[in-house]
């Protein structure tokens, strides 16, 4: 496996240099490779899974290098699920070991019957553990499973092989110039793919420096760019525009900070253009999905186009197709559909889904409706399955979100459908405020008018204390979708 090798070449090269900066401890590299050695020992199951459940920190590539050097799948576990969700994770994987921490099992409400636990702080890593070779594989050996929410529900295992990932190590380090120079700022959690591959496995394979915190605080962010002067900070939107709106933020705390890279949802006009008036600091979109392992293209600074997330990254091929599969021309809304190295090689266990996920040209269909401009830059209109149809037109919820969230007064909104006898479908939304704001629907849809056709003004808007989110932040829509059912039903 090229990525272990790389890892592990790495980690020797840079033995007595500080390579990961964590809530617990530093590590250099003879640190990681001897707790890699040691955490491989312990791991007895003869299943060619095995499961990680820890926070974000410097053992998460200790344990993923650990479980490849015996030939083994890694199967990172998401600890903000419901306990159910995990459970099922566990069984559908067909995993019986779990490399974790006494208080993350405490987290989750402890393990299902007869999965085992190796827990990192009973394990004693003092001395040299048997230098063991790492089982030869090749790029096609299941690397990861990374499970991702499915239509059904349920969460479905995306098969991400060594060769997806080395691919897009390699593609990301080429498309940006990443070096062993670098400081990687560490917010997003390792189970993520965000995380696993661009905060987490970019890092460990060139060299560069990765800090990490477990929890994400904004006040605990403003300390580390102060201490640890990062060079790359990597996050969501909802992440940028907490810092944004810490008082204490300064552009001076974000002078070392060459690239500010933004992916998982789109950045809405308020938080980049708050970043760079404010804080001296233009953050770069992104896209991507598990199934690409996870970018597939990124604005770089040199060719940043507002409200674009780019050009595809090395060896990515992108098209947008019409529900025919007729390729649009530029300027076009259709289905962005994508091919690489780094495309995945189907979801675990589901033959039919997976075979529905790829075209006739071989391209994963995203689902994802977009257009390419003339030079080749991809900007996302939003899910074709969260599309409105109203009286006609076809309405998506991004643009809608995007200029309530241009208000002064609104820190974030989300945007879904409702039945409507006349038209259809109306759009309603639903906001989160800034602290001291007073709440006018009137004025809110006014400001709606002033920017967007007439049709496609929420026909409701509502304040909620908190949005649903996803683990990583990201707004859920279909948890706004069942709002509004019971909503009719009253």
């Amino acid at each position: 496996m090229q990525l272990l090798k790389s890892i592990y070449k790495t980690w020797r090269r840079n033995a007595f240099r500080t390579l990961i900066v964590d809530d617990y401890r530093s590590w250099r590299g003879i640190d990681l490779q001897v707790a890699s050695w040691h955490v491989a020992k312990n791991i007895s199951t003869s299943k060619a899974h095995v499961a990680v459940l820890l926070p974000t920190s410097g053992m998460f590539p200790v344990a993923a290098t650990a479980i490849w050097s015996l030939g083994k799948t890694i199967v990172p576990l998401n600890y903000l699920l419901t306990k159910d969700e995990i459970d099922f994770i566990i069984a559908d994987s067909g995993v019986d070991t779990v490399i974790t921490v006494d208080a993350m099992v405490e987290m989750i409400g402890g393990l299902p019957d007869g999965i085992e636990a190796i827990k990192l702080e009973e394990m004693s890593f003092k001395g040299v553990p048997p230098i063991r070779r790492s089982k030869k594989s090749s790029d096609e050996m299941l690397a990861a499973l990374l499970y991702t929410s499915g239509t059904s529900g349920k969460p479905k295992g995306v098969m991400l092989s060594a060769g997806n990932l080395n691919a897009n190590v390699e593609q990301c380090k080429q498309w940006v110039s990443f070096t062993n120079r670098d400081i990687f700022l560490g917010l997003l959690p390792q189970f993520h793919s965000f995380g696993f591959t661009a905060t987490t496995l970019i890092p460990s394979a060139i060299g560069a420096k990765a800090v990490y915190t477990a929890r994400f605080n904004p006040r605990k962010v403003l300390d580390l760019l102060r201490e640890q002067k990062p060079t790359v900070m990597l996050a969501i939107p909802s992440m940028f525009n907490a810092i944004l709106n810490t008082k204490s933020a300064k552009p001076e705390d974000c002078n070392s900070i060459r690239l500010a890279l933004s992916g998982g949802e789109a950045l809405p006009d308020a938080v980049y253009n708050g970043f760079k008036e404010r804080l001296g600091v233009t953050i770069l979109e992104g896209y991507g999905l598990t199934e690409t392992s996870p970018v597939a293209n990124l604005c770089r600074p040199e060719e940043q186009r507002r409200g674009s997330v780019g050009m595809p990254i090395v060896d990515v091929h992108e098209r947008i197709v019409d529900e025919d599969e007729h390729d649009l021309p530029a300027g076009e809304d259709g289905e962005i559909r994508i091919a690489g190295p780094n495309i995945m090689q189907g979801y675990y266990n589901l033959e039919e889904e997976t075979n529905a996920a790829f075209d006739s040209q071989g391209y994963f269909k995203t689902g994802d409706m977009g257009q390419l401009d003339e030079d080749g830059f991809l900007y996302i209109t939003g899910r074709i399955k969260e599309m409105l149809i109203i009286a006609g037109e076809n309405v998506f919820p991004r643009e809608i979100e995007e200029v309530l969230t241009n208000h002064p007064d609104v820190i974030a909104a989300g945007v879904v459908g409702r039945s409507d006898t006349s038209r259809g479908e109306v759009a309603v939304a639903y906001i989160e405020l800034q602290e001291d704001a007073e709440f006018d629907e009137q004025a809110l849809r006014a400001w709606c008018r002033e920017t967007i056709a007439p049709f496609k003004v929420p026909k409701k808007i509502t304040v909620l204390e908190e949005l649903p989110r996803n683990p990583t932040g990201k707004i859920m829509r279909r948890e706004l979708v069942k709002i509004v059912s019971k909503e009719v039903v009253k």
